[in-house]
């Protein structure tokens, strides 16, 4: 479903993983962005605040270069402090509501919604642009997580925002998830745990037809 306020809103999302060296880190995303990536979400839960915020502004420097956009995980005051291109609010991470306000009209916002259904509703009504289901698969980043049904994918699609899979993503079984109806699909580990992070990139988001649903 294509997003008419933000188009580029489909194909691979990437993920940071807990990197803490920022060359590394660095290298590692600018990568991916030259694979065709156009949406970056900073994620680091292990970070302090200091390394977090420096590796956040160098991730929207790089994304800046490439034109691609930048979202903050779970950290609505950091996305603003540096002019991040939005932030991804998890269940427990504020208010959608009030996230959107300060956030204004033109960035983004992105909820993790789970396998639930009415919290994406929800999700939709407070000023979501995206709504995040998962985890799909077993996932090395997440191992505790719920698992959430194909079928979310497709029931989703009703309240009209793109919709994200995550958790245990590879290339070899997003075609299942984008068939259920997913327009992004945001992996970490199948793309940075690759030899090369550019070619896989590029590989994902092949999988994506230039027609949307």
């Amino acid at each position: 479903m294509q997003n008419q306020r933000h188009p580029y809103l489909r194909g691979l999302y990437v993920v940071t993983n807990d990197d803490p060296l920022l060359p590394r880190l660095s290298a590692m995303v600018g990568a991916a962005l030259k694979g065709g990536v156009t949406l970056v979400q900073y994620r680091n839960k292990h970070a302090p605040a200091p390394l977090r915020r420096s590796q956040a502004a160098e991730m929207l420097r790089i994304c800046r270069a490439t034109g691609a956009r930048l979202i903050i995980n779970d950290d609505l005051a950091l996305a603003l402090e540096i002019g991040a291109d939005g932030v991804h609010l998890g269940g427990e991470d504020g208010d959608l509501a009030a996230a959107r306000k300060a956030l204004g009209p033109d960035r983004l916002l992105g909820a993790s919604c789970y396998k639930d259904l009415d919290r994406a509703e929800a999700a939709a009504k407070a000023g979501a642009d995206y709504l995040a289901f998962g985890s799909m698969f077993p996932s090395k980043t997440k191992t505790a997580a719920e698992a959430a049904p194909l079928s979310v994918l497709g029931e989703a699609r009703r309240f009209g925002l793109p919709v994200v899979a995550i958790g245990g993503i590879t290339l070899d079984n997003a075609p299942q998830v984008i068939a259920a109806g997913a327009d992004m699909v945001a992996v970490i580990s199948d793309l940075f745990d690759t030899m090369n992070i550019s070619e896989r990139a590029a590989h994902y988001q092949d999988l994506f037809p230039t027609q949307t649903h």
